[in-house]
């Protein structure tokens, strides 16, 4: 039996070049595409796509609602605590106004 024999340089480059030559052939042969699929495909794409962005426009406009949305229930918020604020002087203001008459009471009752 025969040992083994390492190729030199130039039998590796000899079927290196054979390689390349056998994948250019295999390419060389290939069909040129299909117009018709050609333009399915471009079509197909086209309509992904066209999806795509409506889907990003959708989400855009979401988030703009719920930017206002947001910003809406903040307003709402800050008018409910000032009315509380202003019903709390009222509050306040009213019950001077009873202590105050109270006061009158006990003194016009002490006349």
């Amino acid at each position: 039996m025969a040992g083994f024999k390492a190729p030199d340089f130039n039998e590796r480059m000899a079927a290196a070049k054979a390689a390349k030559e056998k994948a250019l052939k295999k390419l060389a042969a290939k069909p040129a595409p299909d117009p018709a699929v050609v333009a399915e495909r471009i079509a197909a794409r086209a309509a992904k796509e066209e999806a795509a962005a409506e889907r990003r426009a959708q989400r855009q406009r979401e988030m703009e609602e719920a930017k206002l949305a947001k910003i809406a229930a903040a307003e709402a918020a800050a008018a409910a605590e000032a009315e509380a604020a202003e019903r709390a002087k009222q509050t306040e203001a009213e019950k001077k106004a009873a202590r105050d008459a109270k006061y009158a009471a006990r003194k016009a009752r002490k006349r």
